[in-house]
């Protein structure tokens, strides 16, 4: 895809758990509109399209009266594939972004290459494991989803913390920050960013 191509995708996803609609613009301003019956993740995903400087539309109804995580997933599913759709062949993007964010007590660092392989290393855990009725187990789910589905390595690290609410929003946005800078058109780069010729693989 060009950089003079609108980046968007429109991803449905409907299963016997979840129904889900999610529309994404990487070149956005961060406008999001976000109900996916889950009061916490709506926060981490208004949060995601803000600090990535995407716009981003969110409808979800899952299976809350098993648990949130067919929910979370399949969000994450979704914005994975919307993200590797948007980018298309990701010619002329950085490919590489990274972010270290301090909230408070905590301190994150996101990095993410999007090169075509799927990989997460996580590498925060959680003092508590709920963040009110959230499951804390659910924000690396999350984020599996998502790298597995945009095809992208993520790699996660807190540096400390001691509030899990923290610990979970300053994930959201130090990964936001990171992917808005893997995605920025690089003016200096007219091709795709690789020596193989391809991120597609």
């Amino acid at each position: 895809m060009g950089a003079n191509m609108a980046r968007t995708a429109s991803i449905q996803r409907k299963t016997a758990e979840t129904d889900i609609q999610l529309e994404l613009n990487l070149d956005g301003d961060g406008t999001t509109n976000v109900a996916t019956g889950v009061g916490f993740f709506d926060h981490m995903l208004t949060l995601l399209g803000r600090h990535a400087s995407i716009d981003l539309k969110v409808r979800a109804q899952g299976d809350l009266e098993v648990d949130q995580h067919h929910t979370v997933e399949d969000v994450g599913i979704c914005l994975g594939r919307a993200l590797a759709e948007a980018l298309g062949d990701k010619r002329s993007i950085r490919r590489y972004g990274h972010f270290t964010l301090p909230m408070e007590e905590t301190l994150v660092t996101s990095a993410i290459d999007l090169s075509g392989r799927a990989f997460l290393v996580f590498g925060a855990t959680f003092p508590a494991p709920k963040i009110g009725d959230f499951d804390s187990e659910l924000v690396e789910d999350f984020w599996q989803a998502v790298a597995a589905n945009a095809l992208c390595n993520l790699h996660v690290v807190l540096h400390h913390g001691r509030n899990a609410h923290h610990i979970s929003e300053a994930i959201f946005k130090a990964t936001a920050r990171a992917l808005r800078m893997a995605v920025e058109i690089d003016p200096r780069q007219s091709g795709v960013p690789s020596t193989k010729g391809t991120l597609s693989e």
